[in-house]
């Protein structure tokens, strides 16, 4: 019997760990995973643990049975298992919330969602202590049963930490991956029950598995959120993803859905957004810079692939190389974006490592994998930078895509005064009615008026896109003053972008400015 306890410990720490994992997703669903919200997820997890230490310790005190042991258990797995149900209506509300920034009912439904944790998480909790209780049986053995016990149950967390985000929630989704950690911790405590407490103490627990099994044979009808003009959502390694429809147009939404990552329109190629800004990058270098010497491209961070679409328009010789961490992402922009273009080469690899290992030399590198919170701060550093100069030409020019507040800068300065460190000359343009700046640093030393330059000699031409002239003439008209560059320059030791952006971010939604950042 002993050996049993030591695996229904196991299986309780791993489901402790996959509980927080799930969480994390069925919170980032909607309020994003940003280090806040992760921070609240662990803290608050965290807190249910250490009260379910306390309480398991005195309830194995007071019963200190194999059958209140495996009641305990079931009760954790029911309660685990019916999480994502309990939850839903709560997550619709705050989805809609967060669509219109209702501040009040936006951080109500967190706290609501994360007091549903409070009485699986802390049942759980209290299965080391109990365990421990009902295995000393010698005082002189206490501490080596005690070892034993914790080491367990911490290698039961640490395959829980692995199995929901690389294999159970991109496979079977995260409310079934609840159902099915939850449903395994309640078959693990009835046939623990029955083999303590005799078959006739399990039968008024026969419901619980007939409900599991109903909800995951059921599902859970309807989309994850009740967004106009979902026509499909999926789950990632590393992203819930949503496509919508709108009047012809496809957009790509991740996570919490605030921020637009791709768009597409079988007729439509310019959409005033922060994506044909990388057509006038090469344009920064002296004049006369010809359109047909622009032939060489990598986008770090290629989502849908938007920016790709637009300069394989452009430029009909251009080939591009385009980095996307996300399988499903890559995925869904070949379904329903037309991300097909055969000039197009696709790592699916972390952006910073595909360019570092990359032999290419590149006329453009295009860095769109920022939006406030989520900045990678390894891809806003010293380093990375000098890696991004390193696969340039001698007349390249990286582009930046940054967000910014309706009044605050302190992004773009920290990162100019970053990229200045290794780049010769940095411009900035913003981009009209959107919180979107963009920023391009050269390889070689360049001014404001080459721009001026290379727009006076590409007009009047007929073998220019119109795109092209369209966007240079914006860039050109809302070209900023030089950043201030006296801000702290990041490196992979230290980079506290996440100080910047999170205040960026709690500013913003104060301000009760209704705008989106894209």
């Amino acid at each position: 019997m002993k050996r049993y306890l030591y695996i229904a410990v196991f299986i309780s720490g791993m489901t402790s760990m996959g509980v927080e994992m799930a969480a994390s997703r069925l919170l980032g669903n909607v309020f994003g995973t940003s280090n806040l919200v992760w921070a609240s997820i662990i803290g608050i997890i965290l807190i249910y643990l250490a009260a379910g230490y306390f309480v398991g310790g005195r309830w194995a005190d007071r019963s200190p049975y194999f059958a209140t042991f495996y009641q305990i258990l079931i009760w954790a797995g029911l309660t685990t298992a019916v999480i994502p149900l309990a939850s839903r209506p709560v997550l619709r509300v705050a989805a809609n919330a967060f669509d219109q920034l209702e501040l009040g009912v936006l951080f109500g439904s967190f706290t609501t969602v994360l007091v549903l944790l409070i009485i699986p998480v802390t049942l759980l909790g209290t299965a080391s202590p109990f365990a421990i209780r009902l295995a000393i049986h010698d005082p002189a053995t206490a501490g080596r049963i005690s070892g034993r016990i914790y080491a367990i149950s911490t290698l039961g967390s640490f395959i829980g930490t692995f199995l929901p985000s690389l294999v159970f929630i991109p496979l079977i989704g995260t409310y079934r991956t609840f159902l099915l950690f939850g449903g395994v911790l309640l078959a693990f405590g009835l046939v623990g029950l029955w083999a303590t407490a005799g078959w006739r103490s399990i039968l008024k627990y026969l419901w619980t598995p007939v409900l599991i099994l109903a909800l995951a044979w059921l599902g859970v009808r309807g989309s994850d959120k009740a967004t106009p003009g979902l026509v499909y959502e999926t789950e990632s390694y590393y992203n819930y993803i949503q496509v919508l429809e709108q009047d012809g147009y496809y957009y790509l939404r991740l996570n919490e859905g605030q921020g637009v990552h791709s768009i597409y329109n079988a007729d439509q190629l310019i959409y005033n957004g922060p994506w044909e800004q990388v057509l006038v990058a090469p344009f920064f270098n002296p004049a006369p810079y010809d359109p047909a010497n622009f032939n060489n491209l990598a986008i770090v961070g290629l989502a849908a692939g938007t920016t790709a679409h637009q300069a394989s328009a452009v430029y009909p010789n251009i080939h591009i190389d385009g980095y996307e961490i996300d399988p499903k992402i890559v995925s869904v922009a070949r379904t329903y974006f037309d991300m097909n273009e055969p000039n197009l080469d696709v790592h699916v690899q972390d952006g910073r490592w595909g360019l570092e290992h990359s032999p290419e030399r590149y006329q453009v590198i295009s860095v769109d994998a920022y939006r406030p919170p989520y900045i990678p701060a390894h891809m806003t550093t010293q380093e990375f930078f000098q890696i991004v100069y390193d696969h340039l030409t001698p007349d390249g020019v990286m582009v930046i895509n940054i967000g910014r507040g309706p009044n605050d800068r302190r992004l773009i300065n920290a990162l100019a005064s970053t990229i200045a460190t290794v780049f010769p000359s940095i411009h900035v343009m913003d981009i009209p009615d959107t919180f979107n700046s963009i920023l391009y640093a050269s390889a070689q030393p360049t001014d404001a008026n080459d721009l001026l330059r290379n727009y006076a000699y590409l007009s009047g031409r007929s073998d220019v896109h119109p795109m092209l002239m369209a966007v240079l003439q914006r860039t050109i008209v809302n070209l900023q003053p030089a950043p201030d560059l006296n801000e702290q320059v990041f490196t992979d030791d230290l980079a506290p972008v996440e100080w910047i952006t999170n205040n960026m971010v709690l500013s913003f939604l104060f301000s009760g400015d209704m705008e989106t950042l894209q």
